[in-house]
């Protein structure tokens, strides 16, 4: 009977999310209306797009698991979150202006337009995709937590990941079927049981554990210290991985086309302030009922199983209701990521090596099932070994925020070139792999800075170097400055340079 209570909850959740989508159907007539959902979204729907994106279902499990397990580093995630918001603010203008009015569908897509290099499309999407696949194969595996805990016993651990891919590839019909439009309408609902009922749920557990002798007096002192002088970690690793998150936040394909999903500047600032109160209070709670909970001794012994060890206290509904926002969390972080990768896969590079844009939304549904597909059949092959996965994981998030100069830079810095853009990445991807190989955690002899920001000052300085010195001829420099005058409302006083969006150099 608790199995069937708990599976039963699953079912209703995904059948409410389906019944939305298609009550709320509509046809997308171009490819990039399939890859931005026409541009059309306003402030509420950007605010759960992108904290149903950036919020994915392993801040239940991972993050927590960190926090139950080594303490208030693991609050880490709110830090670098708050950051990720600011970060969202400041690239409303240019980012929303662009994409705009050269038709860009991805962040590939900016990239590309913005150094005009085919080049820099390709290399930007390749370390998107490359770094992006392993998380979802990954999110696939974690969604089996929840119904291996759901089955209170019954279903075994292979077995609850096989459903587990079995519940994304299904619910992806309706990715493919809707695009960007769809995944926006369900982040929508998953947020609103992730998030909203997520942190009640917290709240409830939080005063639970404070008034039955696992307050902030039972957390083993250490839990409150940070990595310092003569740590194993050592005294920048915090920092570091901070800044890897804080940098890398835009960097990832699937969060940075939610730039392009809104209706308006106006609208992606707000989105920014309606998010950093959900993001603040959300995290924050999540850790803490991590961090109090760390005094269990079930907890203690499998950490990253706290948030449905702690929801047992309330029996078969809070843990059904708990396992609801793992894979509300969930689908929207792993839909989201397959529709970026899909869509960057048909869009930067099916469209670059055939020569044209794309414009039938066909093809992007097609590359969207294939990457599912994909994913899926990793997914299974890998069900029994994931510590693997796991590392390469860690060597996909260092490698992602090698796209921050080329990104960052240009989108800020008129003197960054194509020739910059394209030696930056490649080495700081390349760096970044070899040290996270090396040095899996952090590295000693840098002062416990991890392997993805000791690469980022390789990659800033190439970029730099090489911004100086291979400088653009003039007319690259006309077509630059025709860029900054966009988003800055300038008429202009000569023959439009960058009208094409096809970035042919």
């Amino acid at each position: 009977m608790e199995m069937f209570i708990g599976y039963a909850g699953i079912a209703l959740f995904l059948g409410l999310i389906i019944v939305v989508l298609e009550r709320t159907r509509h046809k997308d007539k171009t490819f990039s209306e399939y890859a931005t959902a026409g541009r059309s979204f306003g402030p509420f729907f950007g605010t759960m797009a992108f904290t149903n994106t950036w919020m994915p279902g392993t801040v239940f499990i991972s993050f927590a698991g960190l926090a139950a397990g080594a303490g208030i580093i693991g609050f880490y995630l709110v830090a670098y979150s708050m950051a990720a918001v600011a970060l969202m603010a400041a690239l409303a203008k240019p980012v929303h202006d662009w994409g705009r009015k050269f038709d860009l569908r991805t962040q590939a897509d900016l990239l590309g337009m913005r150094y005009n290099s085919k080049a820099v499309r390709l290399v930007a999407s390749g370390i998107g995709i490359i770094a992006t696949l392993p998380w979802v194969i990954l999110g696939m595996q974690s969604l089996a937590l929840v119904f291996s805990y759901l089955s209170f016993g019954l279903v075994a651990p292979f077995v609850a990941v096989l459903i587990s891919i079995g519940v994304i590839v299904f619910r992806q019909i309706w990715t493919v079927k809707y695009g960007m439009r769809g995944v926006v309408i369900s982040d929508m609902v998953q947020g609103i049981f992730a998030y909203f009922i997520g942190t009640m749920i917290a709240v409830g557990l939080i005063v639970w554990l404070l008034a039955n002798g696992h307050g902030f007096g039972e957390v083993a002192p250490e839990f409150y210290t940070l990595p310092g002088i003569g740590s194993e970690l050592g005294p920048l690793y915090t920092l570091s991985i901070i800044l890897t998150g804080a940098a890398g936040s835009w960097c990832w394909p699937d969060i940075f086309v939610r730039l392009f999903t809104a209706d308006s500047v106006r609208t992606i600032k707000r989105t920014a302030i309606q998010s950093t109160p959900l993001v603040l209070i959300f995290g924050t709670a999540v850790c803490l009922v991590a961090l109090l909970a760390s005094s269990m001794p079930d907890v203690a012994a499998a950490p990253d199983n706290v948030w449905f060890i702690t929801a047992s206290i309330g029996g078969v509904g809070l843990v059904t209701l708990a396992a609801i926002c793992v894979v509300g969390a969930t689908l929207g972080n792993v839909g989201a990521n397959l529709q970026a990768l899909g869509t960057q896969t048909a869009n930067d590079i099916v469209g670059v090596v055939q020569g044209h844009r794309m414009e039938d939304p066909k093809v992007g549904k097609i590359a969207v099932a294939a990457i599912t597909a994909v994913c899926a059949v990793g997914a299974f092959f890998t069900a029994n070994t994931t510590s693997g996965l796991v590392v390469l994981a860690l060597v996909s998030y260092q490698g992602i925020v090698q796209l921050a100069p080329a990104l960052f830079l240009g989108i800020f810095w008129k003197r960054g070139n194509a020739t910059a853009a394209v030696a930056s990445m490649i080495s700081g991807f390349g760096t970044a792999a070899v040290l996270q190989v090396l040095y899996p955690v952090s590295i000693p002899w840098l002062g416990g800075l991890t392997s993805g920001v000791a690469a980022l000052a390789v990659n800033l300085a190439v970029y730099v170097i090489c911004s100086y010195a291979a400088p653009g001829n003039a007319a690259e420099t006309e077509r630059v400055n025709q860029l900054w005058r966009v988003h800055k409302g300038i008429t202009y006083g000569a023959p439009d340079l960058i009208d094409s969006p096809s970035h042919n150099s």
